[in-house]
């Protein structure tokens, strides 16, 4: 129940008692309730007295100045600083202390301090929302994105990181030299190309771009398959997939074909056919794979449903396909031009907000086809609509097969198998080749130097 002032008006949430329990338990052991104030992201503006807020960034001033703090240095600095009556005076200093028993239950009292603090920001928050609703410039859904994307942060900024600079340091120097090949990034489940990019980065925007039936959805899905399942015994991560062109339930049905190396248009199931799709089944039902199947999303609509993917399933990863059904309603009078370059600065910012890998898939125009070059290779420019898709992709791959345009490729010569994954750019590393084997009868990749297993893995 809230409090009310002489006014009638309702109070602010806030705790009186726990703040003076935080700043009587800094007066009584000052150094470990301050770090515990530090790591726990405690503020002045955690604080909803005044005088309390004030006593609390003298105490910051003086641990940070390597000061001594207890009743009478605090009362002096005061003092000197002019600022003891707005404190309270002397008398409430001592009166601090007497209130609090033990500083050993500070952590307590930060924690009821810091739920009041967000429930206030909440409220903060959402006033200025209603006074935006009644905002003739601004439509309803920017409106309802800015609002989630307010509202996500406040959730996200509750805590932050305990490890310090030089414990972070050593940590990522030892995983360097123990020769830690992702580096902490998002595993791709191939090989070489794990080699190459170091696994999908956080806040990276990957960018995995094909012409049409070269494979890009197939190749998408098995990163996603490898990511949710931890191939090799590597960690298992949540894997958050829009599919703005397939429905779930085709999605689901290609990912058992492919797992259990079945192909989809058989007319007939062996018993060891039946036996691999139940095994693919039972693996894939226990992934942390999560689709939003919607047809023409917009792009604020997407993030607003990221979001929610992110708070509810806190998912590593996210993959969008594809980007050309993507529209943009802020810029679709602006030309598919702009509004390709508006999309693809939305899903950047997005990969930055939620702090994951985003794997957008993107048509290629048509050059690649059209003559003049060697095996029809694909190029950085042509990606479809916009150059702003190249320029804020960190990581882009081109993919190809040789054999879609090459029929005379002998059958079993490895040849027709061969699948090329052209990094034409990386922002934080080399560019170069990868090949991979594609088996199309199960829409399944695999590493170049194996061959298709009894299971639809590689051996």
């Amino acid at each position: 129940m809230s409090s009310i002032d002489q006014s009638g008006r309702r109070l602010p949430p806030y705790s009186e008692e726990a703040e003076r329990g935080v700043l009587g338990s800094a007066l009584i052991e000052s150094t470990r309730v301050i770090e515990l104030c530090s790591i726990k992201s405690l503020s002045a503006e955690s604080f909803y007295v005044p005088a309390h807020r004030l006593l609390f960034e003298q105490l910051m001033e003086m641990y940070q100045a390597g000061r001594a703090i207890d009743l009478l240095t605090v009362g002096e600095d005061l003092k000197k600083n002019g600022r003891l009556d707005q404190a309270g005076g002397y008398g409430v200093l001592e009166g601090l202390i007497d209130s609090t028993p033990t500083s050993a239950h500070a952590e307590f009292y930060m924690d009821i301090v810091q739920q009041k603090h967000l429930l206030r920001r909440i409220i903060t928050q959402a006033a200025e929302t209603i006074d935006r609703c009644y905002s003739p410039d601004e439509e309803a859904e920017q409106l309802l994105s800015r609002t989630e994307e307010a509202f996500f942060e406040l959730s996200d900024k509750k805590t932050a990181s305990s490890e310090g600079w030089k414990d972070v340091v050593y940590k990522t120097a030892g995983q360097i030299m123990e020769g830690n090949i992702l580096d902490n990034g998002v595993p791709t489940g191939f090989a070489d190309l794990d080699k190459e990019l170091r696994g999908l980065h956080n806040t990276d925007m990957i960018v995995l771009a094909a012409r049409p039936s070269m494979g890009k959805t197939s190749l998408a899905m098995n990163i996603v398959e490898h990511a949710a399942l931890g191939r090799g015994g590597g960690k298992k991560h949540a894997v958050g997939v829009f599919s703005l062109e397939m429905s779930q339930e085709q999605l689901v049905r290609r990912m058992l074909y492919s797992k259990a190396g079945v192909p989809a248009w058989k007319d007939f199931f062996s018993d060891t056919d039946r036996n691999r799709l139940t095994s693919a089944a039972d693996q894939l039902g226990k992934a942390s794979i999560i689709v939003d199947d919607s047809a023409g999303l917009d792009v604020m609509d997407l993030r607003a449903r990221a979001r929610r993917m992110k708070r509810i399933y806190n998912v590593d990863l996210i993959v969008i396909d594809y980007l050309q059904l993507l529209n943009d309603k802020r810029r679709s009078r602006d030309g598919r031009q702009q509004e390709t370059a508006s999309i693809s600065n939305s899903i950047k910012a997005m990969a930055k907000e939620l702090k994951v890998p985003v794997l957008i898939l993107s048509q290629l125009s048509r050059a690649p086809e059209q003559g003049g070059r060697e095996g029809n290779k694909p190029r950085l420019s042509d990606l479809r609509d916009s150059g702003a898709i190249e320029q804020d992709a960190d990581v882009v791959l081109l993919l190809q097969r040789p054999s879609y345009y090459n029929k005379e490729l002998e059958a079993g010569s490895g040849e027709d198998t061969l699948a090329v994954v052209d990094i034409a750019k990386h922002r934080n590393g080399p560019t170069s080749e990868v090949k991979l084997n594609f088996f199309r009868e199960i829409t399944r990749f695999e590493d170049r130097d194996t061959r298709h297993g009894v299971d639809g893995a590689a051996e």
